[in-house]
């Protein structure tokens, strides 16, 4: 059953009581199904990561790990396009931020009016490549997906840039879980954002090659 809040156990660690809560769906018959909402939910405003279910579900069923990763995909792209449309349409009220943006300003952990200032202003010259770099690593996509629909950034490059980078990122996850198993989960859960790092700078290093040597 999910984790329930409790005063004495979580006091105002909302944050934690959400890790447990998001983790404790690995354990249900819906695990798949709260999979799937959880990746949509966060490309847009839920603060917890997918991968904590889908690294719990994976090690529970491995035969599945290909199953679960393109689950995450599809539904955190997904996600994307309403954050996209978010930031398209509703962000601004008469040259204002909404009351929506105030909302995101205000609750959603890492939001921050001076972040989304200065990802908005990447977008003229990185545009392809900030939501890739998001979609793939530790930076925050929500983040990405509302500025890139205010910034109206061409919809076929967000949406490729999306694919791309989520696929990657949880096929990762799922293989490395399937390979190793449990020996590798901690150093996912420890590691994983300099791992992604890590592999983005080989990837865009590797394309950089390609472009001035060849």
């Amino acid at each position: 059953m999910p984790v329930r809040y409790t005063r004495e156990r979580y006091g105002w660690n909302l944050h934690r009581y959400l890790y447990d809560w998001v983790l404790s769906w690995a354990e249900s018959p819906f695990g798949g199904i709260a999979l799937f909402i959880l990746a949509f939910a966060e490309s847009s405003f839920f603060p917890i990561p997918p991968d904590v279910l889908l690294i719990a579900l994976i090690l529970g069923a491995r035969e599945k790990a290909w199953q679960y990763a393109a689950t995450c995909s599809v539904a955190s792209i997904t996600g994307g396009l309403l954050g996209y449309l978010i930031g398209w349409g509703l962000w601004y009220t008469g040259g204002d931020f909404s009351s929506i943006a105030m909302f995101f300003f205000e609750y959603i952990p890492g939001f921050t009016v001076d972040v989304f200032n200065r990802v908005a202003a990447l977008y003229e010259e990185f545009g392809f490549w900030i939501v890739f770099t998001a979609g793939f690593t530790p930076l925050p996509y929500k983040v990405i997906t509302i500025t890139a629909g205010v910034a109206k950034i061409d919809l076929g490059i967000f949406a490729v840039a999306s694919l791309v980078s989520r696929s990657l990122r949880f096929l990762l996850v799922a293989g490395l879980i399937w390979k190793f198993g449990l020996p590798i989960r901690e150093f996912i859960e420890k590691r994983f954002n300099l791992l992604a790092i890590v592999f983005m700078v080989l990837l865009v290093g590797g394309f950089a090659v390609i472009k001035y040597v060849f």
